[in-house]
C-alpha cells in the first residue's frame, strides 16, 4: 500500500493578537502525516454481508445450492495432495460454509490409491473466517465437523487480518476473494501471516464467468429500457492474477484455468441458484430493485437462442483461476541465473 506524505513535517508557529492587550499569545499548530490514498471501491461490503446472511437463513435452499463451492473446494484441496507437508496451523479465508473443511475431510482423496486417508490428517488446527455468522456456522452440527479441528471466527471486515505476522502455516482461500475490495492490500496481508516457505492457495471467480447471463441480459435491456446496467460484477482477469501474487511478495508463482459449466432449466433457476448461493450482484452504484418482468422475459428468450442447448436447457460458464504463492524463504528453491545451463535446449530439441 502507498503512502504519501504532503508538505512538512513541521509548520510554523502561527501568532494571533489579542484585542486590548499588550502582549502576544502564541498558538503552535502541527502537521500530521497525510492518510493513505483511498481505496477504490467496486462491491458493497455491507451489501454482501446481508447477501450472504439471508442466503444461508434458507438453509436447505442454501445447502442444495453449495454443488459449485463444494466442488471447487474439493479441487481447490487436491492440489494439497502434491505437496507432501503437514500444516499445524491453518487459516480458511472467506469460508463461507466451511466448504474447505468438508472437502479436507473427504475419504481416499487420491486417486492415484484407492484407500488414501482425508487430507485433514495432516492438519493440525483449521480456522475457519468469514463476515457472515449466519453462514459460516450453517453446518456446525453436521458430521465433518468431527473429523478435523476446527475453529469458526466471525471476521467483520475481511480486507483487514487481524493476525500475527509469520503465524500460518498454509492460507486457503476458496470463492470469496472476488468480493475483495482491495485485492492487492489482502494478499499482502496474507503474505505476511504466513510462515517463510509456506503457501497460499486460493480459487476465485475471473474472468468470463457468467459471460452468456452477462451478455443476454445487456441485450435485453438495451432492447427493452435502451440502456444498460451492471447486473454481473466485474472480475479479475488470470493475466492479472500473476502480477498481483508477485507484487504482494509471493514467490514460485503457479496460476491456471478451469471452466466449470452447468446446466440449467432456465435463467430463472440459473438466478435463484446465485442467490442461494449469496453471489448476487453487490457492485456499487448498482440499481436498485429487481429487473422488470420484461426484461427478464426477454433475457431468457436472448439467452436460449445465444447459447441453449439442444435438449432445451441452458449452460452457465463458471471461471475459475486457481493460484498458489509461496512465502519468500532463505533456504527457499530459486531458480539458476540466467546463462548458468551446461546443455543448450536447442541441441536436446535437434536429437528428438
Amino acid at each position: 500500500m502507498n503512502h504519501r506524505l504532503l508538505g512538512s513535517n513541521l509548520l510554523l508557529p502561527r501568532v494571533s493578537k489579542v484585542v486590548g492587550a499588550t502582549s502576544f499569545i502564541a498558538r503552535r499548530s502541527y502537521a500530521f502525516n497525510a492518510a493513505a490514498p483511498p481505496i477504490h471501491q467496486v462491491f458493497n461490503r455491507r451489501t454482501k454481508w446481508l447477501q450472504k446472511e439471508r442466503a444461508a437463513a434458507d438453509v436447505e435452499h442454501s445447502r442444495v445450492a453449495d454443488y459449485l463451492k463444494d466442488e471447487v473446494a474439493i479441487r481447490l484441496c487436491d492440489r494439497l495432495l502434491d505437496i507432501k507437508r503437514t500444516y499445524p496451523e491453518v487459516l480458511d479465508l472467506g469460508a463461507n460454509s466451511c466448504n474447505i473443511a468438508r472437502a479436507l475431510t473427504r475419504e481416499n482423496p487420491d486417486p492415484n490409491h484407492p484407500t488414501s486417508d482425508p487430507i485433514a490428517t495432516r492438519i493440525g488446527h483449521l480456522l475457519a473466517v468469514d463476515s457472515s455468522q449466519t453462514l459460516l456456522y450453517r453446518d456446525a452440527d453436521l458430521p465433518f465437523n468431527s473429523q478435523i479441528n476446527i475453529t469458526r471466527q466471525v471476521l467483520h471486515d475481511e480486507e483487514t487480518l487481524p493476525f500475527e505476522a509469520n503465524t500460518f502455516d498454509l492460507v486457503l482461500s476458496s470463492l470469496s476473494m472476488h468480493w475483495i475490495n482491495d485485492l492487492p492490500g489482502v494478499l499482502a496481508q496474507i503474505n505476511n501471516i504466513l510462515k517463510p516457505d509456506c503457501a497460499f492457495m486460493g480459487a476465485m471467480f475471473g474472468g468470463d464467468t457468467l459471460f452468456e447471463l452477462r451478455t443476454s441480459l445487456q441485450l435485453a435491456e438495451q432492447e427493452r429500457r435502451g440502456g444498460i446496467s451492471p447486473h454481473v460484477s466485474p472480475l479479475a482477469d488470470v493475466r492479472d492474477v500473476g502480477g498481483l501474487l508477485q507484487r504482494a511478495g509471493f514467490k514460485m508463482l503457479t496460476v491456471d484455468v478451469d471452466d466449470i459449466i452447468v446446466d440449467y432449466p432456465d435463467t430463472f433457476a440459473l438466478m435463484q441458484d446465485l442467490q442461494a448461493m449469496g453471489e448476487n450482484n453487490a457492485v456499487l452504484g448498482r440499481e436498485m430493485g429487481g429487473l422488470q418482468r420484461e426484461v427478464l422475459l426477454a433475457n431468457d428468450a436472448i439467452y436460449r437462442e445465444l447459447h441453449g442447448n439442444e435438449d432445451g436447457t441452458i449452460p452457465a460458464t463458471f471461471r475459475m483461476i486457481y493460484m498458489i504463492g509461496w512465502k519468500e524463504s532463505e533456504d527457499q528453491a530459486k531458480p539458476l541465473p540466467r546463462g548458468s545451463a551446461d546443455i543448450n535446449l536447442k541441441d536436446v530439441l535437434e536429437r528428438k
